[in-house]
């Protein structure tokens, strides 16, 4: 299998590029869309043909790549059924599988840190989003959130895979690249809470500063990042 993770400097972002070998079709989930050139150079070194490009929810901290790369490469865009950007080719439901090649992709509705947040699970690879972080877990304070909604998410959903499922999470702020399921249940500090009621006190006071352009890139990413 062909994996490359491309971190975005300015908004800590994750974004993968998946394929099941040289010479075969490819997937990128979270794009960001100054890095769309950096993305298809990759795909072109590694002779690779992108047919989808995934978002795991509608950003607030970035604008998505999805159109551009539609644009220049002819893929379809990709997201769960609960999203707002009613131009996305394919609309996923819960638990609803795409193959791309040999790579069988499923989606898994994660509501929390937005209304429309959906993980995606290859095999024993995990891409989170922003629902579950490495030594943390996603806001819920904006976009529709829901700290409950969130702790069912990641509780009764995400931490019931196997614990050696390896979870590559859509950002990181401090230089860590993946972790484990059974790594976050020992060790996530978010997550070492008895109840939901807990979590969402937890959470509630995190007072975070909301992103700085939220409204200009959520605005964007309802188009896809569209001009």
């Amino acid at each position: 299998m062909i994996f490359r993770q491309v971190f975005d400097n300015k908004s800590s972002t994750y974004t993968y590029i998946i394929a099941s070998a040289k010479g075969r079709e490819a997937v990128i989930i979270d794009p960001v869309i100054e890095n769309v050139n950096v993305y298809i150079r990759l795909l072109n070194e590694l002779d690779l043909k992108l047919v989808k490009v995934i978002d795991t929810h509608i950003h607030a901290d970035h604008v998505t790549g999805a159109s551009d790369l539609k644009i220049k490469t002819s893929c379809a865009t990709v997201m769960g059924e609960n999203t707002p950007a009613e131009a996305v080719d394919i609309k996923l439901k819960d638990q609803e599988t795409i193959k791309i090649d040999k790579l069988e992709i499923k989606a898994i509705y994660t509501p929390g840190h937005t209304s429309d947040s959906y993980s995606f699970l290859m095999d024993n690879y995990l891409f989170s989003g922003d629902t579950l972080l490495i030594n943390g877990t996603g806001r819920t304070d904006f976009q529709n959130g829901n700290s409950k909604e969130a702790y069912n998410s990641i509780f009764n959903r995400l931490l019931k895979l196997p614990e050696n499922t390896i979870l590559y999470p859509g950002h990181d702020y401090n230089g860590k690249k993946s972790s484990t399921i059974g790594y976050e249940k020992k060790f996530n500090p978010r997550l070492q809470v008895k109840d939901s009621d807990e979590y969402v006190e937890l959470m509630s006071s995190l007072n975070l500063a909301k992103p700085k352009l939220i409204d200009i890139n959520v605005s964007k990413n309802i188009k896809l990042g569209a001009n």
